[in-house]
């Protein structure tokens, strides 16, 4: 907001920094309050106290607002404050309506004479296209012999045009781009044999194409690519040529094309600034996303979290969101970390901790000297697991540490100084020696990071988890249970037992617990770079100290991407893998999805001889009882540079806290902790090179950007060109008939239910989501446009095509309505009797002019809150939806599209007032209505009951007033 020519009720707070580094700064400084409360707020309250301070308006943002956050203690969960966050963050299937809808208000103020250039998002908005990609070709996984001469693994044969040809190779898990009967094309994940580990100076590994069993058609990893770009593109083509047309045609948003990065990662790395600049202030960086892993931006100090389409468009058009001050635990981190203990241990033991804490919708604030033994990508992962322990932030204040980390992620050395300057002005910026900055929470738990302990997971199933130091323990008692989830039963006379067997011309010994199987891989759960450099930097280590990994153990090396291979490769440890063994062998599901290559037919022969439970460890995330390799029986999850040090050791019997991992040429024996690297190694070398190169590598990406995104054709003009042939993007009905004055409210009369529904009705009922299914009401759309069943795509590709997705809402098989007793997307038609698709129905209802409403019970919409899960029964028709209690934030988007949340009293519900779901009911609405009135229902047996109108504040109702915020949005733009 501009202050040049309205007083602003805060202005005397208005402070300038100054340096002689930089340009002097205005910015809104609370301290100039003089109030003592301030420094006892918790750090993320004082974000939002000075984000209300500044933007307080005197109608979506008061002063009492700002009152009530300082008064924060007697007001958390009481008061009810508006908060406008600096920035929003779309990805593409969220973001995609939201354009859209802005595109057809656009559309609609064309027609009332009004310049469609002043339809913008009025706070900046990025908008990342990274949901659309589907993998149609991929390199297919063979089984590549261990040696040319070796039989007994199998052989390759070579086709005519000099490609190998495989020879009883698996085809599980791999696919191809080509069709036949029964083969499914577009294979979801890119996989690569596991090939020899360079052992063997007979062994090259080629960089030749692998062939797809079915097909013995090679695509190499550069074509790979690029026709999976060019299926992209003639897949999504509509959609990316409006995004481009977005990106053109708006001011204020920023649209970053396919093949850069996702959503999460580029907020992290690239769009995150801290520190703000903007209408001639300095403040700090604030987000609202729709997307899950927002809440990974707490962990840098920046205050943010997932919302839902409908909230981020009101952001978007500059509405404040509205949310009931929370309850802030401080989590307080004593103790030192374990040295074995690698970031996955951290990040799962506090989440298993807050878990328990039992801090459902509430901020989380970590504080302590813990907090200091935590490095930046750390914290962001811990805030990531937000949704596991249910809470709503978890925030990590800015300090020395995450300062460090601005370094590789902000390019200017003056930003830099800016903010830290800035934040230690407000009192935003965490030092952890003074006591006196300790804010006060709601409550305070607290936990001892020496409790947490590395673990594995094993013999059979994840859940099991065992400490590393009682893992020789463990392994013993599984071998003495009888069979079962722990258990293999083997007699205490067998349990000594040693196979003496050659392998390469030496001789080695098996026995219970032998390590056949070893595999670092970097998917899922070991995506943070630390716990990979950790591995690297042992294996440095390992070989310094004069380690080895026995020839006989099957080692590989899958990361999950080329980035993987990238960080390990700057940073100078990926020869040490390979020279154990660990060569990297492609990328994708190997090991964990049972595509490892055969083992020695010795080792087999051996583990057979002795009926040996022979061991397999990864790093994956899928260790069940004979999927790395019939013979081996147990299979434990480990961390990378666990998984490397078993290897080492040769066994899972070993206490690696007390016992060698082996003896070096000069006969010393070598412990684990001698060649474990310790966590400053790790944090350092993460934060020095590999975020240093990463960083460097995506801004190169992003000022550069794709070839084909560079050269798709979009239109210049400021109105979107709507094809009406077009089955992705349609313009939608919302603005339809738009007046220049709003209605008064009008009572609803005479409305049916369109559906009467139990508890806990979630979004994934209402929404659209997932595969088009052939019979539903959108196929039957789709099918009248001459789209086969193949070209369906899916409900999320086709998000804004309103005449799609209202098709598809409320098309849930799992929709139980009571109206016809069984579960499926069908409802009854009460005026003619008649079960119908729930659109169709609803289609009926309105070409006769009949109003809907919807019956329901507790929590309606609860669940992930999707957009559409409004605008479908908007569009259908239905008016009111009353229920006995709604999910917060979709109460907040039926009320952005002008559908009235209306509330049973307490103790009363469908059942209580007798009602069958067939009645006809008239809802009777005052024209100055009012927060939480109570409003009269009637129905046509005779009946009436009050119900509570949830409309919170006059905001809310001004909404309603409207027919929603699009179009209260689209009003006050009319001259």
């Amino acid at each position: 907001m501009s202050f040049k020519h309205t007083k602003h009720p805060f202005g005397h707070l208005i402070d300038t920094l100054q340096s002689e580094q930089y340009e002097e700064r205005r910015y809104f400084n609370p301290q100039k309050l003089r109030d003592v409360r301030y420094e006892k707020l918790p750090f993320c309250m004082r974000v939002l106290l000075e984000s209300t301070i500044r933007k307080c308006d005197g109608f979506y943002i008061k002063t009492d607002d700002v009152s009530s956050i300082l008064d924060w203690q007697k007001q958390q969960n009481q008061a009810e404050v508006a908060f406008s966050p600096a920035r929003v963050l779309l990805q593409d299937f969220t973001g995609i309506p939201a354009m859209v809808d802005l595109a057809a208000m656009r559309d609609a103020l064309a027609k009332q004479g009004v310049d469609p250039n002043l339809v913008n998002p009025r706070c900046p908005t990025d908008l990342i296209v990274d949901h659309s990609l589907q993998i149609d070709y991929s390199k297919c996984a063979i089984q590549s012999p261990p040696s040319p001469m070796d039989e007994s693994h199998g052989a390759t044969t070579r086709s005519p045009a000099g490609r190998p040809s495989p020879r009883g190779s698996s085809s599980s898990g791999s696919h191809c781009s080509g069709q036949r009967p029964g083969h499914r094309g577009g294979c979801s994940k890119v996989s690569c044999s596991d090939a020899p580990s360079g052992r063997s100076a007979a062994v090259q590994i080629e960089n030749t194409p692998l062939l797809c069993p079915f097909h013995l058609q090679p695509v190499s990893e550069p074509e790979t690519m690029i026709r999976n770009q060019e299926m992209e593109l003639i897949r999504n083509k509509e959609r990316l040529q409006f995004f481009k047309w977005c990106s053109k045609a708006f001011k204020n948003i920023n649209v970053v094309p396919p093949d850069i990065n996702t959503v999460h990662q580029l907020n992290l790395e690239y769009l995150c600034q801290v520190v703000q600049e903007g209408e001639g202030f300095i403040y700090p960086d604030s987000v609202v996303g729709t997307d899950s892993h927002t809440t990974m931006i707490n962990g840098l100090g920046i205050l943010g979290w997932g919302v839902g389409g409908i909230e981020s468009e009101a952001v978007m058009l500059g509405q404040p969101v509205s949310l009931t001050l929370p309850q802030v635990v401080g989590c307080k981190l004593v103790g030192t970390i374990s040295p074995l203990a690698t970031s996955i241990d951290i990040v799962l033991g506090i989440t298993k901790h807050l878990r328990q804490a039992g801090i459902g919708g509430k901020f989380v604030e970590f504080f302590g000297p813990g907090v200091q033994q935590l490095s930046a990508p750390d914290r962001t992962t811990i805030a990531n697991m937000c949704p596991e322990y249910n809470a709503t932030v978890s925030f990590f204040p800015v300090d020395d540490i995450t300062l460090q980390h601005f370094k590789h992620t902000i390019c200017s050395e003056e930003k830099l100084v800016v903010l830290e300057d800035y934040l230690k002005a407000i009192k935003l910026f965490r030092s952890y020696s003074d006591q006196s900055e300790e804010p006060q929470y709601s409550e305070v738990i607290e936990m001892n990071l020496s409790s947490i302990v590395p673990h594995v997971s094993g013999p059979k199933r994840p859940q099991d988890r065992v400490a590393v130091t009682c893992m020789k323990e463990d392994f013993i008692n599984c071998l003495n249970e009888k069979v079962g989830f722990k258990g293999f039963h083997i007699s205490k006379e067998k349990q000594a037992t040693q196979v003496p067997f050659l392998h390469e011309g030496a001789e080695y010994n098996l026995a219970h617990g032998s390590v056949v199987i070893a595999a670092v891989i970097s998917c899922t759960n070991n995506c943070n770079p630390s716990v990979m450099l950790a591995a690297g930097l042992l294996a440095k280590k390992a070989i310094e100290a004069g380690l080895k990994v026995k020839p006989y153990i099957r080692t590989s090396l899958v990361p999950g991407s080329g980035i993987v291979t990238h960080y390990l490769n700057t940073s100078g440890v990926l020869p040490y893998l390979r020279k154990l063994g660990f060569e990297v062998v492609g990328y994708g599901c190997a090991t964990c999805v049972g595509n490892t290559a055969p083992l020695p037919e010795s080792v087999v022969d051996a583990i057979k001889q002795g009926d040996l439970v022979a061991c397999g460890v990864l790093s994956g995330n899928r260790h069940l009882e004979g999927r790395l390799c019939d013979c081996v029986r147990a299979n434990y999850l480990a961390s990378p540079p666990l998984v490397v040090a078993y290897a080492i050791a040769g066994t899972v019997s070993i206490n690696l806290e007390t016992e060698p991992l082996g003896v070096n040429s000069e006969g010393k024996d070598v412990y684990l902790r001698d060649i474990w690297p310790s966590k400053e190694e790790v944090n350092h070398t993460e934060e020095n090179i590999v975020i240093a190169s990463m960083f460097k590598e995506l801004r190169s990406r992003m000022e550069k950007g794709s070839s084909f995104w560079n050269s798709l054709e979009s239109a210049e003009s400021a109105l979107f060109p709507w094809d009406p042939k077009s089955t992705y993007i349609r313009c939608p009905s919302f603005f339809n008939k738009l007046s220049k004055e709003a209605c008064t409210p009008q009572s609803i009369e005479g409305a049916y239910p369109l559906l009467f529904l139990g508890d806990k009705v979630t979004t994934d009922h209402i929404s659209p989501a997932g595969s088009i299914a052939r019979v539903s009401a959108a196929a039957k759309y789709l099918q009248s446009k001459r789209l086969t069943p193949r070209e369906f795509n899916s409900y999320g590709a086709r998000r804004g095509n309103d005449a799609v997705m209202t098709r598809g809402t409320f098309a849930s098989i799992k929709l139980q309505n009571r109206l016809i007793g069984k579960t499926g997307p069908r409802t009854l038609h009460i005026p003619s009797g008649q079960t119908l698709d729930v659109f169709e129905a609803a289609e009926r209802y309105q070409r006769d002019g009949v109003p809907l409403i919807i019956l329901a019970g507790k929590e309606y919409g609860s669940g992930s809150s999707r957009d559409w899960a409004a605008k479908g029964p908007y569009l259908m028709g239905v008016r009111a939806v009353i229920a006995e209690s709604f999910e917060k934030i979709h109460r907040n988007h039926l009320v952005g599209m002008g559908i009235a949340p209306l509330q049973f009293l307490s103790g009363q519900n469908a059942d209580s007032l007798e009602l069958c779901g067939k009645e006809r009911f008239t809802i009777n609405i005052p024209q100055e209505l009012t927060p939480r009135q109570q409003l009269v229902v009637q129905t046509s047996t005779g009946k009436s009951f009050s119900v509570t109108a949830l409309f919170e504040n006059d905001m809310d109702v001004a909404f309603f007033r409207h027919g929603g915020i699009l179009k209260y949005v689209a009003r006050s733009l009319l001259p």
